[in-house]
């Protein structure tokens, strides 16, 4: 299973890292490679680690409990994909513009701070919540491959019968 946790933590963290840096240098109108290139690397790192450090299984699981959602609905997937996007989302988001601004003032031409993170934090978020949604049923189909569960009872939550 911590293999599974790893393997979606790298996934999603690259593509989280990819869409904000895309989103947020094509936002900004001042779109750099080596604008994106950083903002991709810092972005990249952060998603990681928090995906390294944060068990999102376990965080979805008591989600799931706390309002009563039943694991794999898409009810559940929505509001597990509105946790994901609420604890990466801002810290990037956060470091990104950070950057952004810290870069524009030293070529004199340093945006408001407060409008500039909130502008881009409101389209992150809605631009990550809808490509976590998307991809992390086929992250998970592949962060699965090859790799063996055990048979239920040893860790493996109950699975429901086949319907006739």
């Amino acid at each position: 299973m911590k293999k599974i946790g790893i393997r979606m933590g790298i996934l999603m963290g690259v593509s989280i890292s990819l869409m904000l840096s895309l989103t947020g240098n094509i936002t900004s109108g001042h779109f750099t490679l080596m604008g994106f290139l950083s903002s991709f690397l810092v972005s990249l790192i952060v998603s990681v680690v928090i995906g390294l450090i944060l068990p999102m299984r376990k965080v979805n699981l008591a989600v799931d409990r706390k309002f009563g959602l039943q694991e794999g609905t898409l009810s559940a997937r929505a509001v597990e994909s509105l946790m994901s996007d609420l604890i990466y989302t801002p810290v990037i988001t956060f470091l990104m513009v950070t950057l952004a601004w810290f870069t524009a003032s030293r070529h004199g031409q340093a945006p408001p701070y407060v409008p500039m993170l909130l502008r881009s934090m409101i389209t992150s978020l809605v631009v990550a919540y809808l490509l976590i949604f998307l991809v992390t049923p086929y992250f998970m189909k592949l962060a699965m491959k090859g790799i063996e569960m055990p048979p239920h009872g040893e860790g493996r939550p109950p699975q429901a019968p086949d319907e006739p």
